[in-house]
């Protein structure tokens, strides 16, 4: 069953008095695959601006934008029109040899996934290998899928979730020390363990579906109460792992899912400073800048 989502990104930075822009760079065309299809897209800029596409070295769709003059806000609407079929990582078999942990990935495997099995956090003390190794069972083999499912549950049940505007992720010690985060620290920190256990992982960046903010004025919302998503209403991170016969399998450990088909994926990075929405400079006096309002609005469309 597929099911169609109409998306609008919102983004506005305001200043005290007209400043110059550099360029932005503008991540937000969701990224095509079996289980997701762009069927629309659109981009619009105020002041007027200057728009080209590429692709980064993770194929990811990225708008280069240039505004022509300077203004006291700059306005970047991203909104799209898309299809997205269920999946649930749990229904996809893994090679007989990755069944059980430890697992050891095939030569051609580590040579393209080496950028996702390398730490790119310190752990000085061994403290977040420690906390990674808990979930590897005492009492018999441990399955490399379950040891994952388990530490996406953990963090969302032991983790208080913090939401953050401002930019940057806190390290996975950081996270484990406060015993909270957003979801870019709660994904990090799941992303760093499982490389410390010997499994290839990857940032995604993209938006949540929560029906509780699609419902008609004056709708109940005791159901969407009883299991309340978290994240939805603006950018959203997850992780992928690579498992050996089922590929890049979804976790998102802020609301323990595992796949399904309100995760939309936009961008994926081995590190979560690659994948920001948006990231660009302006010139200007030094208080000039007031802040920025970004919101997400995610609609399911009404089946034919």
């Amino acid at each position: 069953m597929t099911v169609r989502y109409d998306i609008v990104h919102t983004t506005v930075y305001r200043y005290r008095e007209p400043v110059k822009f550099g360029e932005h760079r503008v991540i937000f065309r969701p990224r095509d695959s079996h289980d997701l299809r762009v069927l629309a897209t659109d981009l619009e800029v105020s002041p007027e601006a200057t728009i080209r596409l590429i692709q980064d070295p993770h194929s990811n769709s990225i708008a280069i934008v240039q505004p022509l003059e300077p203004a006291e806000e700059l306005r970047i609407v991203c909104s799209f029109t898309i299809e997205h079929a269920h999946s649930h990582n749990l229904e996809l078999p893994l090679a007989p040899g990755a069944e059980f942990f430890p697992f050891a990935y095939s030569v051609e495997e580590r040579f393209d996934l080496e950028h996702y099995l390398r730490p790119h956090h310190d752990d000085p003390l061994g403290r977040l290998t420690a906390w990674a190794r808990q979930f590897i069972r005492t009492d018999g083999p441990t399955g490399t899928r379950d040891l994952l499912v388990q530490m996406n549950q953990h963090i969302r049940e032991n983790f208080e979730y913090v939401a953050r505007d401002e930019e940057g992720t806190q390290t996975p010690l950081q996270t484990l020390d406060l015993g909270s985060g957003s979801c870019r620290d709660f994904a990090l920190l799941m992303m760093e363990a499982a490389r410390r256990l010997g499994v290839a992982t990857r940032f995604v960046s993209g938006y949540l579906y929560d029906p509780a903010l699609d419902l008609p004025a004056g709708a109940s919302a005791d159901a969407a109460a009883a299991a309340p998503t978290v994240g939805a209403g603006s950018t959203h991170a997850w992780l992928q792992a690579y498992l050996p016969g089922a590929g890049w399998v979804p976790f998102d450990p802020t609301n323990n899912l595992l796949g399904g088909n309100t995760l939309i994926r936009v961008g994926v990075a081995r590190d979560p400073s690659q994948a920001a929405p948006i990231s660009g400079s302006w010139f200007g006096a030094a208080d000039a800048y007031l802040g920025l309002e970004a919101t997400v609005q995610v609609h399911r469309l009404d089946e034919d």
